[in-house]
C-alpha cells in the first residue's frame, strides 16, 4: 500500500527511527498507567464521575501547560526541557509504584501522582513532537506524522491490553513500575538522537508570556490554523466521551474484569492503527475535509453502539471502527496544522493542537461522567453522539486545508533594508511603523483590495494595531500603519516574513505610480 511504503520511506532516517522507537516504549508506558488508574479508581469508589476524572487528570494538565511548553521548546534547550521533564515523571511515576505496592495508594494520591505525571508529559511534548519533525524532509513529515501516530496507537492497543494482563496477575503497582522502563527508553533516545540547536540569531528569544501571545495572535489571525484548532477542539471535546466512560461500559454495561477493560482499550488502538496503515492512501483519495467529516460520522455511530448495546461482539467491532474514525481525524488535524505553520512557531503550533485536542478532551470527559452521574450511561453517549454529528456545522465557516510551502518558508521583507539613526534599545516602545505608497489614480479599489490582504500576516507576526490611511492633501497617497509592542517585536515581525507574504507585497507595489518607490517610516513612543 502507498502509505506503507511511504512509512518505510520515513523509517530510512536513523535518528527519526531511533525517536520513534524510544517513543512509542513511552507511549505504551503511559497507555499502561492510565489503564490502571482508571481502573483502579473504579475498583475503590465505584464512581463513573472520579473515574472519567483520571482522563482529567491525564490530560488537563495540557491546557494549562503545553503552550507554555511549546514557547520554551521553540526558544530554549530542548533537550535539556525534555531530559529534565521526563527524570521528573520517572520520579513521580516510581513514587506511585512503590505507594501501591505497599498498599498506601487511595484515590487522592492516584489522581494527585497521575497529574502530575501529566504535566511532565505536558512540558515534554511540543518539545518532542519538534524534534521528531526536524529529523526528516518538510516534504516527508505527513507521513512522519502518521508514523507517530500509529505508533501512539499502537500504545493504545497494546498498552491497555498488556496492563490489563499486569494488573490482573501482578497487581496496580507493577503497571507503573513497568510504565518507568518506558520513560527511561525515552530518556535514551533523545541522549543519542538530540534536537537541533536553535540557529544563531542576533534577535533577542521570545519570553514566556511575550511568546505565548505571539502564538495566540499568529493562530487568531491565520485562517488555516485557527479552523484547524476550532474542528480539532469541537471533535475531541464530543469524542471524550467513550474514552472517558470506558471503564463504566466494561463495567456495569458488559459485565468485565481489568483484562476485559484492557481489551476494549485494545480495541480502539486496534482501530487506529489500521486506518492509519490507510491513512495515506485515503487522504490523497478523497481529501481531508471529507475524512474529517466521515470520521464524525462513524465515530459517532460508535458511541451509539456502546452506549445501546450488550452485545461483547458489537460493542468490539464499534470500538475498532471508531478507534479508527478517531485515528484518522486527529492525524488529519494535526498535519494540517503542522504543515500550516513557519519555523519559529512550530513548537508552539503543536502545542496549540494539543492543548486544543487534549484541553477540551481534559475539560469534557469530566463533564460526562458528571453527566453520567445525573442521567444513565446510554443517554450520555447519545448526546455526545448528537454533539459529534453538530460539529459537521462548522464545516462551513471553518474550512480546512493543508499549509503551503510558500506560507512556511521564511524571508527577509520585501521592503527596503531597515535603516535608523539610532537604533533603541530592544525593550523599548511601542513602535509605530508607517508604509507609504503613491497609487496611480485608476488603481485605487484594487491597490486596497490588495492591501487588505496584508492584514492578517502583519496582525499574525507581531502587529497589535494595523489600519490604512488616505492622505487628505494628496489623494495619491496611502500609509499603511501598525503598532507593535517593542523594537525587539518589530524586528522579530520582519524576520518571520514568508514567501507568500512576499507575493502579497509585490501585489501590493503593481498598483505605485511608475518610477515610486515604498517609503517606510519608525516611530518610537516618548509619552
Amino acid at each position: 500500500m502507498n502509505s506503507q511504503r511511504s512509512n518505510h520511506h520515513v523509517l530510512r532516517h536513523p535518528a527519526f527511527r531511533g525517536l520513534l522507537g524510544g517513543g512509542t516504549l513511552y507511549f505504551i508506558g503511559n497507555a499502561m498507567q492510565v489503564m490502571a488508574a482508571a481502573w483502579l479508581m473504579v475498583e475503590i469508589t465505584g464512581s463513573p464521575f472520579l473515574a472519567a476524572l483520571v482522563q482529567t487528570a491525564v490530560f488537563l494538565p495540557m491546557f494549562a501547560l503545553s503552550l507554555p511548553a511549546g514557547v520554551l521548546a521553540d526558544t530554549t534547550d530542548r533537550r535539556r526541557l525534555m531530559r529534565i521533564a521526563l527524570l521528573l515523571q520517572a520520579l513521580t511515576v516510581a513514587t506511585l509504584a512503590v505507594l501501591l505496592l505497599i498498599g498506601w495508594a487511595g484515590p487522592t494520591s492516584l489522581l494527585l501522582f497521575t497529574g502530575i505525571a501529566g504535566c511532565c508529559t505536558a512540558l515534554l511534548s511540543p518539545a518532542w513532537n519538534t524534534t521528531v519533525a526536524d529529523s526528516i524532509p518538510r516534504e516527508e513529515l505527513p507521513q512522519a506524522i502518521v508514523a507517530v501516530s500509529i505508533a501512539y496507537n499502537v500504545a493504545r492497543a497494546l498498552g491497555p491490553s498488556m496492563a490489563g494482563f499486569v494488573f490482573a496477575h501482578a497487581g496496580a503497582g507493577w503497571v507503573f513500575v513497568i510504565a518507568v522502563a518506558g520513560i527511561f527508553t525515552m530518556w535514551l533516545s533523545i541522549r543519542r538522537h538530540p534536537p537541533r540547536a536553535h540557529p544563531a540569531s542576533r534577535l533577542p528569544a521570545d519570553r514566556l508570556w511575550g511568546g505565548t501571545l505571539s502564538a495566540l495572535r499568529f493562530a487568531r489571525h491565520s485562517p488555516a490554523v485557527l479552523a484547524q484548532l476550532l474542528r480539532t477542539m469541537a471533535y475531541s471535546g464530543a469524542g471524550a466521551a467513550l474514552w472517558a466512560l470506558l471503564p463504566i461500559i466494561g463495567q456495569r454495561q458488559l459485565g468485565l474484569g481489568a483484562a476485559g477493560f484492557g481489551l476494549l482499550m485494545g480495541c480502539l488502538g486496534t482501530g487506529a492503527v489500521l486506518a492509519g496503515l490507510l491513512i495515506g492512501r485515503v487522504r490523497a483519495h478523497f481529501g481531508i475535509e471529507l475524512i474529517v467529516r466521515a470520521g464524525c460520522v462513524i465515530y459517532a455511530l460508535a458511541m451509539l453502539v456502546a452506549g445501546l448495546s450488550n452485545s461483547h461482539a458489537m460493542v468490539y467491532a464499534a470500538l475498532v471502527f471508531g478507534g479508527g474514525a478517531w485515528m484518522m481525524v486527529m492525524s488529519t488535524l494535526n498535519t494540517a496544522t503542522q504543515t500550516s505553520v513557519p519555523p519559529w512557531v512550530r513548537s508552539r503550533a503543536t502545542a496549540l493542537h494539543t492543548l486544543s485536542a487534549l484541553g477540551s478532551f481534559a475539560i469534557a470527559s469530566a463533564f460526562w461522567g458528571a453527566l453520567t452521574s445525573l442521567i444513565d450511561l446510554p443517554a450520555t453517549l447519545c448526546v455526545a453522539a448528537a454533539c459529534m454529528a453538530a460539529g459537521l456545522l462548522l464545516a462551513r465557516p471553518f474550512p480546512l486545508r493543508m499549509g503551503d510551502k510558500m506560507e512556511v518558508t521564511q524571508v527577509a521583507s520585501m521592503f527596503e533594508e531597515l535603516s535608523v539613526a539610532d537604533e533603541p534599545d530592544p525593550e523599548a516602545g511601542p513602535v509605530s511603523v508607517e508604509i507609504s505608497y503613491r497609487i496611480r489614480a485608476d488603481q485605487t479599489e484594487a491597490f486596497l483590495e490588495a492591501v487588505s490582504h496584508l492584514r492578517a500576516p502583519r496582525r499574525r507576526d507581531g502587529a497589535t494595531l494595523w489600519r490604512v490611511y488616505r492622505d487628505l492633501g494628496d489623494p495619491s497617497r496611502y500609509c499603511e500603519r501598525f503598532i507593535v509592542t517593542s523594537w525587539a517585536d518589530y524586528l522579530h515581525q520582519r524576520s518571520r516574513a514568508t514567501l507568500a507574504d512576499q507575493e502579497l507585497e509585490a501585489q501590493v507595489r503593481e498598483h505605485l505610480v511608475p518610477g515610486e518607490a515604498v517609503t517606510t517610516q519608525h516611530y518610537i513612543a516618548e509619552l
